[in-house]
């Protein structure tokens, strides 16, 4: 690899689908960074090595999506500890010592597209999550530094989400439920963790659980992820949005980690938004 442009890039499997390298791209040249950046499809059997031969090779750092932001953890010399607390890791990045630091961005993406980009308090709020997957995992602590009033997580299997909210009880109110017992009380914010607005499948929880101030957030974008969206508008949410605003923003939080300038992040929101077609 040529040392004149440093190389980064994503590994995932499938990934042909990814926006990261059209949106580091942006961040490389609006900050004038020399680096290059590609997606490359690694099976996870092969994984681990095709890691240790990127960084051996001169790359200098990884975004990790699915499905090996598990396995990602056991490659790391080094964990952030809200990689920690996630278990699992979506940003590798080749320290001066050349240890490979392991750190998840997916959280503090989220947080900073709720508060920067959408204006939302979340201090003293309610919040529900549905689902108890990985995508709950690795935006949990970032959302519970905020201090809620509670994070409720609701899954189809209760004992998942039970057992969730038991492993981030030391970071705040949080409680697990399957999705009858969520409540006719409605939330300040409701996110979607479930990939169900992919296939059409709208989480069943109580229509009392969505307010005329409820602010329903998909973690799921583009056109093909509409359901939980319309589903939430006609519920008579106060605003229903996708999960783009976080795509962009974990970006950037790698961005930075790997090259020390944080990236404006509006025009390349407004530009996926205009391609894809997410509200």
């Amino acid at each position: 690899m040529s040392s004149a442009v440093d190389q980064y890039g994503v590994f995932g499997h499938p990934v042909a689908h990814s926006f990261s390298p059209f949106i580091h791209g942006v961040f490389a040249r609006d900050t004038g960074q020399p680096m290059a950046y590609r997606a490359y499809d690694v099976a996870s059997e092969e994984f681990s090595e095709r890691v240790k031969e990127f960084f051996a090779g001169g790359g200098r750092g990884l975004n990790i999506t699915l499905p090996h932001k598990i396995a990602a953890v056991e490659v790391a010399q080094e964990l952030t500890a809200r990689a920690a607390h996630a278990a699992a890791v979506n940003t590798l990045a080749l320290q001066d010592d050349n240890m490979v630091l392991a750190d998840n961005t997916d959280g503090a993406g989220l947080v900073r597209d709720l508060c920067d980009n959408l204006g939302l308090a979340v201090t003293q709020r309610r919040i529900l999550i549905l689902g108890a997957g990985g995508a709950t995992r690795g935006v949990l602590a970032p959302l519970l530094g905020l201090e809620p009033a509670i994070v409720v997580i609701a899954n189809r299997t209760p004992e998942r989400a039970e057992a969730l909210a038991a492993a981030f009880a030391d970071l705040g109110v949080t409680q697990g439920v399957s999705f009858a017992y969520v409540g006719e009380t409605p939330f300040d914010l409701i996110i979607n963790a479930t990939s169900a607005s992919l296939s059409g499948d709208i989480p069943p929880i109580p229509a009392g659980a969505i307010g005329a101030e409820t602010v329903c957030y998909d973690l799921a974008y583009g056109r093909s992820a509409m359901a939980f969206v319309r589903w939430a508008q006609q519920s008579g949410c106060a605003r229903a949005v996708q999960g783009l605003g976080m795509l962009v923003e974990q970006a950037a939080e790698s961005f930075q980690l790997w090259r020390g300038v944080r990236p404006e992040t509006a025009p390349v929101l407004a530009a996926l938004k205009e391609r894809i077609g997410s509200v």
